[in-house]
């Protein structure tokens, strides 16, 4: 039998740190023991800089639950085209921290403090995102464009921080 697991401050921490060395800024810790695992359960470390290519997910009972827990996050919904449709600040310790995102809604998420760790719960096992899941209309993330993509993403949250 495996033992508990306390997530604390600590535990967070050393995420993020992992996540800063990390050439993509991010790193997660899978509390779900393997990738056929019914749901799957993890923390998710995103630090400013790194690039969410903008994506949906299409597979049924694929909709993504986030809770941010730490530091603050910012989301993007946009239409099929690529218009911004709705964003929001997600923190801790406001009256935003979390989001549900249904299936087939092309979204990203932006890291507006280091330290930004959320909670990510979805339906197993994990599929690779498919061309037809990707934005067309953003660049992927070795793309050259991409800072330039992440920039302008950015610039919805300027005002608000």
């Amino acid at each position: 039998m495996s033992q508990p697991q306390v997530i604390d401050q600590q535990m967070l921490q050393d995420l993020s740190a992992q996540a800063r060395v990390n050439p993509r800024l991010r790193k997660n810790l899978n509390f779900h023991t393997s990738n056929e695992a019914h749901c799957h359960r993890l923390l998710n470390a995103l630090e400013p800089g790194t690039y969410v290519q903008p994506h949906c997910h299409l597979s049924v009972e694929k909709d993504e639950t986030l809770f941010v827990i730490s530091g603050k996050i910012g989301v993007l919904i946009f239409d099929a085209t690529g218009v911004v449709l709705h964003t929001c600040i997600l923190a801790a310790s406001s009256d935003k921290m979390g989001i549900h995102i249904p299936l087939g809604c092309f979204h990203s998420m932006v890291a507006l403090a280091p330290g930004s760790v959320f909670f990510e719960a979805k339906a197993g096992p994990y599929v690779a995102i498919t061309e037809l899941e990707r934005a067309s209309w953003a660049p992927a993330e070795n793309d050259p464009a991409a800072p330039a993509y992440l920039q302008l993403m950015l610039g919805y949250f300027s005002a608000s921080e």
